[in-house]
């Protein structure tokens, strides 16, 4: 199933996918939020262990499962929708981790297929800040800047780097790309 009005945005933490994502939903485009953080704020609140500092494992099936049911939820969509990371962000980050990556984890992301054009942002120093849900450092955010661009040119997709530039202008350059 691919889906070419489906926009993936992905790269290493704390690089301003949120933040561009968020501009995009006030011009009016359908969006999908990170599940990452979303995961992590109920982990937390219910005492849960699903979280990347105690069962990564754990945290990427979580995330993988939300990536599907918002796919599967949005399939019906011909606007185009932009996603704040996508199927393959889990494996991503599970082979980031050193952790096993489940086979139906690498056929869902061949099944659930994205615009083929994937937006990243890449490591941006000036930029970058940690917070209670993003404990990485900077070195480790421009390693999974990284990791996500092998993982998504594997499953073949062509990546497009957003520019170094304010959040406005990363959205206009995003919305450009929209002859799908």
């Amino acid at each position: 199933m691919t889906k070419d009005n489906f926009f993936v945005l992905t790269g290493g933490p704390g690089m301003g996918k949120t933040s561009v994502i968020a501009a995009l939903q006030e011009q009016g485009y359908l969006t999908v939020s990170e599940s990452g953080r979303e995961i992590i704020r109920q982990q937390v609140a219910t005492g849960g262990t699903a979280i990347p500092w105690q069962d990564r494992q754990a945290f990427a099936q979580l995330m993988f499962d939300q990536s599907i049911r918002d796919f599967e939820q949005l399939s019906v969509q011909t606007e185009p929708v932009f996603f704040d990371r996508g199927i393959a962000d889990t494996i991503g980050y599970l082979e980031l981790c050193g952790l096993p990556v489940p086979d139906f984890m690498c056929q869902a992301a061949h099944r659930y297929r994205y615009n083929n054009r994937v937006f990243i942002t890449p490591p941006w120093k000036h930029i970058y800040t940690g917070d209670t849900e993003r404990k990485q450092s900077f070195e480790e955010a421009a390693a999974t800047y990284e990791m996500m661009a092998k993982v998504y040119q594997q499953l073949g997709y062509t990546l497009v780097r957003l520019p170094l530039d304010t959040v406005a202008a990363r959205a206009a350059f995003l919305s450009e790309f929209l002859t799908y």
